[in-house]
């Protein structure tokens, strides 16, 4: 059984419990920084994609696992930060600053769209996210003169100090660009966390009664959430564009919603390590199908055949899975298993046991 024994405040706020966790996250940070050499073009690219989605991932996570607030409607975010992005650039703006710009308009615009929402609770605020998602598709397709339409947009290279940036050229400091994109958000969301605005999203989310009672302004605290959610997530758009390359209408699809809810889900909500998780599954997922198919093929000696459908169905089938058997997600699990080593044999299973009603104060709304 492992006894932190704090003795300061610092001790309890610093984002590590003990120096074995600390030695943990040093090591996952060398593993990253050794990526780029241990790996080929092809892996690093899905390593990008998985760091991207993880920014996403977050974004959302502000909004749904720590202040309580369903989102549906995501992918529309990401499509703004992508062509914030790229319109920015095209005028001009070097990318150091069209960059940031992209996830602050992202940002102002969730707020003003999220003002009418603010009053909405539960599978009301769901459905209004989802139809903005939907309302996205044909925004691009009017705005045309500044979208691209149906045709859609391409991205192109970027230079950050001097060094130019492709998706296709230059993979390796792509992975760069993204990789301390990702960096900056995560120790941001860390901060965040700690920081009297972070707990007071905490306090929306387990009783918006009780967090009034304790002085949290509550339409405030949801449009800051709103605000930081949706400028994440316009981040996450705009490095999504440059690594797609070209992007319309159909790119930020209703679907990336779906799959962004469940990617937090699955990765566990309520935890940056869950968006990081629910990125992996997400990420990776579609390539493990892809090989699994061929060694299937190769084994019976025949032919892949393509299986319309079959990546959905398999997101589908574990997001049900991880719903009924597991609703904390993977880093949850990861957390029962941790706490029977800590404290076996004491350790007990109702201490994880789900809350199956509402707090008193919720039923006064």
């Amino acid at each position: 059984m492992r006894i932190v024994f704090k003795t300061s405040y610092l001790q309890d706020i610093r984002p590590w419990k003990h120096g074995y966790q600390l030695s943990l996250y040093l090591i996952l940070l060398a593993l990253a920084l050794a990526a780029p050499l241990l790996l080929d073009d092809f892996y690093l690219g899905e390593l990008t994609n998985v760091l991207i989605w993880a920014i996403a991932g977050m974004g959302l996570m502000v909004l749904t696992g720590h202040t309580g607030q369903a989102s549906l409607g995501h992918a529309a975010f990401l499509a703004l930060g992508c062509y914030a992005n790229i319109i920015l650039l095209e005028q001009g703006l070097p990318f150091l600053l069209a960059f940031p710009l992209a996830g602050l308009i992202t940002g102002i615009l969730g707020v003003i769209i999220a003002i009418p929402a603010l009053r909405m609770h539960g599978i009301y605020l769901a459905i209004a996210t989802l139809a903005l998602s939907v309302l996205m598709d044909d925004i691009i397709v009017l705005s045309e003169p500044l979208t691209g339409g149906v045709a859609g947009k391409f991205a192109p290279p970027v230079s950050v100090l001097g060094i130019e940036i492709d998706r296709w050229g230059t993979p390796r400091a792509f992975y760069w660009l993204v990789f301390a994109v990702t960096v900056i958000v995560t120790l941001g969301y860390i901060n965040l966390l700690r920081s009297p605005l972070g707990r007071s999203f905490i306090a929306v989310r387990d009783s918006e009664v009780s967090a009034q009672a304790m002085g949290v302004h509550i339409a405030r605290t949801k449009a800051m959430s709103f605000f930081l959610s949706c400028a994440i997530t316009g981040l996450a758009g705009a490095l999504m564009g440059l690594f797609a390359g070209a992007f319309n209408n159909e790119t930020f699809s209703v679907v990336i919603s779906i799959l962004l809810l469940m990617m937090i889900v699955i990765g566990g909500l309520g935890s940056i390590h869950g968006a990081f998780l629910g990125a992996v599954v997400i990420g990776f997922l579609p390539q493990f199908l892809s090989i699994s198919k061929e060694w299937v093929g190769a084994l019976i000696g025949g032919n892949t055949v393509a299986i319309p459908g079959l990546e959905t169905g398999v997101f589908g089938l574990i997001l049900i899975v991880f719903v009924l058997f597991e609703p904390m997600g993977i880093y949850g699990r990861w957390l029962k298993i941790r706490t029977w080593f800590e404290l076996f044999p004491f350790y007990r299973r109702d201490m994880f046991k789900r809350q199956k009603s509402y707090l008193k104060t919720e039923r006064l709304r």
